[in-house]
């Protein structure tokens, strides 16, 4: 059986296309103001990869504009998708971090890979990679380039401020100083900020192990380094981390398919 699963982002959409052994292919495209024509266009693009056609294909969405796509048979809540999906890639999982462009979460998930607790926060961009992307544009630095920098810090500088309009200025005043700070401790201390948001979600679901990190923020290797440090051990990360809650999805889908569920 072959089922589709869409993840409807802030700033992408993602579809997954699962069988019975295993991932079949993936897409990802940017979410522009037309939610249904992305998600068409995602769909399209795994599917052409599949040699698959969407007739009749079992099809569950998820995200903040599931609710736009007119061709799922299903919606489901990201914090749902998230567990299914991290279950699927790492059955050891306990804790699983959803690093998105908007909002972060954080998720629980027992031993049968079902969603037991979660928190997330999406009231400030400061912890978030619609926040990195803006600091990185701010030190006119590429966001691959702010991860290498990252590890070569001697110290982090102090952006403390919880609000990302502070936090900008903090970062001004650091590349004014006479003489400016290094580069690269701000760049650490711009990841140890949005780490630090990361970790209060964390402690408030009880941090349990295995760990593992998802959504676009999960690529950035100097911040998943300095959520390693705070957290005093290593993550798990998908190969592909943006795709996770659509594989989720996917896999709702084959269980709906399986039990007759419309």
């Amino acid at each position: 059986m072959k089922t589709l699963g869409i993840d409807i982002g802030s700033l992408n959409i993602k579809a997954v296309v699962l069988g019975d052994e295993g991932i079949i292919s993936t897409s990802i495209v940017p979410c522009g103001e037309q939610i249904e024509a992305g998600a068409r266009m995602a769909t399209e693009t795994a599917l052409g990869q599949a040699g698959l056609s969407l007739d009749s294909l079992p099809v569950v969405a998820t995200g903040v504009g599931a609710k736009l796509v007119s061709f799922t048979q299903q919606r489901k809540t990201i914090t749902t998708c998230l567990a299914r999906g991290i279950r699927y890639l790492f059955p050891s999982v306990r804790m699983a971090i959803d690093m998105g462009a908007e909002s972060t979460t954080v998720i629980k998930v027992n031993e049968r890979g079902r969603l037991a607790d979660w928190a997330n926060h999406d009231k400030c961009a400061s912890g978030t990679g619609l926040f990195l992307q803006q600091m990185a544009k701010l030190m006119a630095l590429p966001l691959d380039e702010m991860a290498r920098l990252s590890f070569e810090a001697h110290c982090r500088a102090d952006i403390s401020s919880t609000c990302a309009v502070f936090a900008e200025s903090e970062v001004i005043s650091h590349i004014h100083r006479d003489p400016p700070t290094p580069k690269e401790d701000i760049v650490a201390g711009i990841h140890f900020s949005v780490v630090s948001r990361i970790m209060s979600l964390c402690k408030r679901v009880g941090i349990e192990e295995d760990v593992a990190v998802t959504g676009g923020v999960a690529l950035n290797d100097g911040l998943v380094d300095i959520l390693e440090q705070e957290l005093s051990f290593k993550v798990m990360k998908p190969d592909a981390p943006q795709t996770v809650a659509a594989l989720g999805a996917a896999i709702i889908a084959k269980e709906n398919a399986e039990k007759g569920v419309e």
